[in-house]
């Protein structure tokens, strides 16, 4: 790509203020309050955070600089219909208040695989937690590679300088300040991502004549579409594609991720984490639907002469190019959204490699600890080894950040990753919560077939490339003169007299069906896979195992579950301390004092 306007000394203050601003965050809570002395303050801020900073922390967790990029690229490119997963948001967000987030808070441990294990056992927990690693080191690789773009876009230097740039800093103040420094700092790059879309949005307004305008030329050229409900699985997005798949990504994000758990259990009560959720809801709609209307701003930028068609850009490369494009010329405003795309990419590094510390300390640091020395580890030894893995495990997403470019488009990209491993993952916490006969061995069976699946079907070739709106070129070599302004006017009506048919289609039939089911669908099958053949599963294991049934805490199932199991274990012990069927044959009743859960060990 060559560039033709690159940045001022003053954007480059800009952006060096915000990184400053962000790594003095980290700086102020290393040397204020509790100082971090703590593990539960360094990893939940001892509960102490208000609603509103977790509710903000939230939306900037799940939108990163993937979606700045991808979100306004994925408008231009292929339409409006992506705007339909923000129905997903509003749907899923009462399940998670009143499903998944009352379990967490009673076990209120600092890895959510901790369930996993009382559930299910050991085996579950280290699986998860191994798989959920995977996925958010390739998906910080991938968000760091996004900020890349936009750098290389606008300076014209390598992609490895911003990597190193951006990744250091994250790594730096991630790992000295912790959970309560990465949540401020969340609330400020918040703040620069909302400025630099309305920056974009408001130039392209003054430019063409307005809000309306920016509509009707992107109703003009075939851009707007809501009423897509084909039932077809291989049609990339339709209304149902992205409100069951949008809606179970949505819950593999909030209902079961450590990055957005870890966060709502920084809140003192159920009931703020529930208030924090909420304020997500609408802080998240908004981001998203602002992001899609810049996609439909630039394209009435571009409309007749179009960068991508042209080769000057790859579609990442959209947003960056139109900034430098139209705003060059003002010292600092292409600063401003630079510094915005680097918050965006910051703010979800920094809360996975938070979460990735807990995780790795937690799940298997501890345990090999105690396994080789007989002891627990230490608070303070903790603490420390908490701030090195940190910082070490963002050396590693740098790494992995410059293997991202051959993933495809940032977009598709991060939600296939979520897709793939987020719907098995989502699957193996409904199956323990929802059905009470689920074993160990059916649990890690139907995950692993889910997860062996769906990365067969995402990752298997040779797929289609899916079909994008058409766009024009006419006025991209066009001089300033009458003549050839009033030819280009005329090539630009022949070409647009057939704008709302897709061009240059390929003959999708020739590929092997299941590699051209959407992405969109790879979570809403992760779950069912998992649920359906873990719970077969476990009836099978157990009916060839001859085992006695166990049992079960209520508070580690879905609250409408666990009534039904409390009744139950109510009404057995009433019948004079006669053990039900959810117990085994040799277990006593001490009818002054509830039972006392066991860990299901006997499934492994």
């Amino acid at each position: 790509m060559i560039v033709t306007h690159t940045l001022q000394w003053a954007d480059y203050v800009v952006i060096a203020v915000m990184l400053a601003i962000s790594i003095s965050i980290g700086l102020y809570y290393r040397c204020t309050g509790g100082k971090q002395k703590t593990v539960e303050e360094y990893f939940s801020a001892n509960r102490s955070m208000g609603i509103l900073p977790v509710g903000i922390a939230l939306m900037v967790s799940f939108m990163s600089a993937i979606t700045l990029l991808g979100v306004s690229s994925e408008n231009y490119v292929y339409g409006t219909q992506f705007v339909v997963i923000n129905l997903s948001y509003l749907l899923g967000t009462p399940i998670v208040c009143y499903g998944f987030l009352p379990v967490f808070y009673k076990l209120q441990g600092t890895s959510v695989y901790e369930y996993l294990e009382k559930r299910f056992g050991t085996s579950t927990r280290v699986l998860a937690s191994f798989v959920l690693w995977i996925q958010l080191l390739l998906y910080s690789g991938v968000v760091l590679y996004a900020p890349a773009i936009a750098f290389e876009t606008t300076t014209g230097l390598s992609k490895t300088t911003s990597i190193l740039i951006v990744g250091l800093a994250c790594a730096f103040y991630s790992s000295i300040g912790g959970i309560k420094a990465v949540l401020i700092t969340d609330v400020f790059q918040a703040m620069l991502m909302f400025a630099s879309l309305l920056l974009v949005i408001f130039t392209a307004s003054s430019d063409i004549g307005g809000f309306g305008r920016i509509w009707e030329i992107a109703q003009e050229r075939g851009r707007i579409e809501f009423d897509n409900i084909s039932l077809n699985p291989t049609t990339r997005h339709t209304w149902w594609s992205l409100v069951i798949g949008g809606g179970c990504t949505f819950l593999s994000l909030y209902g079961v991720n450590q990055v957005q758990v870890q966060r709502l259990l920084t809140v003192r009560s159920l009931k703020s984490a529930r208030a924090a959720l909420w304020i997500n809801w609408p802080i998240l709609t908004a981001l998203s639907i602002i992001t899609c209307f810049s996609g439909l701003a630039i394209f009435s930028k571009y409309r007749d002469c179009d960068p991508i068609k042209d080769k000057k850009i790859t579609p990442d490369m959209l947003m960056p190019y139109y900034v430098m494009d139209t705003m060059s010329e003002w010292p600092g405003v292409p600063g401003l959204f630079i510094a915005g795309i680097f918050s965006a990419g910051l703010s979800t590094i920094s809360a996975a490699l938070n979460s990735l510390s807990a995780i790795t300390l937690e799940d298997y640091v501890k345990p090999l600890y105690f396994t080789c020395t007989g002891n627990d580890l230490s608070p303070q030894k903790s603490l420390i080894l908490s701030k090195f893995l940190a910082f070490f495990i963002g050396l590693a997403s740098i790494a992995l950040a410059f293997i991202a470019q051959y993933l495809g488009g940032v977009l598709q990209a991060s939600l296939t990753v979520f897709g793939v491993v987020g719907g098995p993952l989502l699957g193996l916490f409904t199956l323990g919560m929802l059905c009470e006969s689920a074993t160990q061995r059916g649990a890690i069976t139907g995950a692993s077939v889910a997860l062996a699946f769906l990365l067969w079907i995402a990752f298997g070739g040779p797929r289609p490339v899916p079909p994008k709106l058409p766009t024009s070129t006419a006025m991209c070599n066009v001089k300033v003169s009458l003549q050839n302004t009033i030819l280009a006017m005329t090539q630009t009506i022949g070409a647009n007299q057939n704008l709302t048919t897709p061009v240059n289609q390929p003959e999708v039939e020739q590929y092997f069906y299941l590699y051209r089911i959407s992405y969109m669908w790879y979570a809403p099958l992760g779950l069912l896979i998992t649920v359906g053949l873990g719970w077969a599963a476990s009836h099978v294991y157990r009916w060839f195992s001859s085992q006695e049934e166990m049992y079960v805490d209520p508070n580690l199932f879905f609250p409408c579950v666990a009534r039904r199991i409390k009744e139950r274990q109510e009404t057995d012990v009433d019948i004079r301390g006669i053990p039900g069927s959810i117990y085994p044959k040799n277990y006593s009743f001490n009818l002054s004092e509830p039972p006392i859960m066991e860990k299901n060990t006997t499934n492994i």
